[in-house]
């Protein structure tokens, strides 16, 4: 009877599986109770990290967010009206499965596109805000992020706004081939009209900001601003070396190495963001920061 209690305790224990003396037996963790921050690997539970707005109290890692989530920590409340939240894309270039893929991305992340526009208040002052989402495919740009910025821009032209844009690509979406290259001149374009009828244009970079979002509209604010040790670049490293024949420093197109260079303004930390926006707009003559 003894050993028949045993083996069950036993079996119990070891959960059928053969280990090597002395080995520890791995616990799986639900990916939705917990965190595990990918650069210093330690280990919090989703809800405490979800309110430290997804940054590793360890090492300071800024964790990609949705485009909601990005808004709702950043506007005030109920204050968010989208733009063009119907918009999607076609498919130019007749790409293979390109209408089927974007369709299951759809219904995956209930974005329209990898962009969503609006206009809002940032205690208690008005603006336009674009946010892009890494969730879909990459938050390339396509002729659908092109257009709905390239609008968002136009609104706050006419309505003598100043626009934020939060930025987070892998560059230009190849399955439209150069209709997407061609929304890099189009943004451009609206962000000089915005510019030469003297209003702020904000860029927050995140990560990642590369590509062609880099090489246009992602580079053109009156001020830039990268979260911490976040990836900015064009090309990729291994392209350059290749290019250049020589190693890049280590910290290569990171937000600091950005800094150091005078390519970005400013790094700010999540935390302290949203109330960086509302004095920066205020400085350039938005309303009262509440």
């Amino acid at each position: 009877m003894l050993e028949d209690l045993f083996s069950v305790v036993k079996k119990r224990f070891n959960d059928d599986e053969p280990r090597e003396a002395n080995s520890v037996k791995k616990v799986t963790v639900p990916e939705e109770l917990m965190f595990k921050c990918p650069r210093c690997r330690t280990v919090y539970f989703m809800e405490e990290f979800e309110k430290s707005g997804k940054v590793c109290p360890n090492c300071n890692y800024h964790s990609r967010i949705s485009a909601s989530e990005r808004i709702a920590i950043t506007v005030d409340k109920n204050s968010f009206k989208e733009f063009d939240g119907e918009m999607i894309s076609k498919n130019p270039i007749n790409f293979p499965s390109y209408e089927e893929k974007q369709e299951e991305l759809r219904e995956k992340t209930g974005l329209r596109d990898a962009i969503i526009t609006g206009e809002a208040t940032i205690r208690g002052i008005p603006c336009i805000i674009a946010v892009m989402d890494t969730r879909y495919m990459m938050a390339s740009m396509g002729s659908v992020v092109g257009e709905k910025l390239t609008r968002a821009f136009e609104t706050a032209t006419e309505r003598k706004l100043p626009i934020i844009v939060f930025t987070a690509s892998g560059g230009a979406r190849m399955q439209e081939g150069a209709v997407s290259l061609m929304q890099m001149a189009k943004t451009s374009g609206a962000v000089a009209r915005h510019s030469d009828a003297g209003l702020l244009y904000i860029t927050v970079m995140t990560d990642p900001t590369t590509g062609g979002v880099t090489a246009s509209f992602a580079s053109l604010g009156d001020i830039i601003i990268a979260e911490p040790k976040v990836l900015v670049g064009f090309a990729g490293r291994r392209v350059i070396e290749g290019t250049i024949k020589q190693r890049l420093p280590d910290d290569f197109q990171s937000a600091e190495f950005l800094l150091q260079h005078g390519f970005v303004d400013m790094i700010v930390e999540r935390p302290r963001l949203r109330r960086t926006l509302a004095h920066l707009i205020k400085l350039h003559g938005g309303g009262a920061v509440k």
